[in-house]
């Protein structure tokens, strides 16, 4: 489980954390790929951290297939998001400030499998997930998702 914690460069008083995550549409791009965590039984997209040697792509297929058992190609950069004035609390007493990259990725293969992290998966439409229970940082990424930006969306503070 984790806690956020905010104050003024509180971020100082953990280590940088590089996440990434994936926005996967159907196949008629009007629902995304969703998956609810066995952790927390929390609505997610599928993602995760990065991990020394990888490139920002291999990390995110990496954790897609992990989390789901998909194959995907990374599409675009659709937002970043960090903040010096937020920490992450981890149970186990990690603490981190995060910076996390959400890509758009396409389907290349794989079959979706539920396992230790996720035990459901679903496609929702952005009027679906108003009644999901998900985290802010999940919300806030299928948001992005769904607004057809050209541009990358970055947040150098935000609130969830």
């Amino acid at each position: 489980m984790v806690k956020i914690i905010s104050g003024e460069r509180i971020g100082r008083e953990g280590r940088l954390a590089i996440g990434c995550s994936a926005f996967i549409f159907d196949e008629k791009r009007e629902k995304v790929l969703l998956l609810k965590r066995t952790d927390d039984k929390k609505w997610a997209v599928p993602g995760g951290t990065m991990e020394a040697g990888e490139s920002m792509s291999e990390a995110c297929a990496r954790e897609v297939f992990e989390e789901t058992g998909l194959k995907i190609k990374v599409v675009r950069l659709l937002s970043v998001y960090t903040s010096p004035h937020k920490l992450l609390v981890y149970s186990e007493g990690d603490r981190q400030q995060a910076v996390n990259l959400h890509f758009e990725a396409e389907v290349i293969g794989g079959t979706l499998k539920t396992n230790e992290e996720a035990a459901v998966f679903s496609f929702y439409s952005l009027k679906e997930i108003e009644s999901l229970d998900m985290h802010g940082m999940d919300r806030m990424r299928v948001r992005d998702g769904f607004a057809g930006k050209t541009e990358t969306i970055i947040y150098e503070d935000y609130d969830v």
